[in-house]
């Protein structure tokens, strides 16, 4: 159960860095949703990395990393 949310938190981190390249949907209602959610995760990343010099937002990957370790932990 816990690896099957700890994939569906991952697939939503996709979709989110799929979203951020159509900006068409972005700004839609659900698009908010999940930026909201993959925000909460990836936003104290963010703040650690110094993302003025990157040209890609590392901080999805970060987190799906840690989610896979943990899932192979668990």
């Amino acid at each position: 159960m816990i690896r099957a949310l700890i994939d569906l938190y991952i697939l939503l981190l996709i979709v989110d860095v799929i979203l951020s390249y159509l900006p068409q949907y972005r700004n839609t209602v659900w698009g908010v949703k999940v930026r909201k959610f993959a925000d909460f995760t990836c936003a104290p990343i963010r703040r650690i990395l110094p993302t003025h010099d990157l040209p890609f937002d590392f901080s999805p990957m970060i987190v799906i990393l840690i989610l896979k370790l943990l899932e192979v932990l668990w």
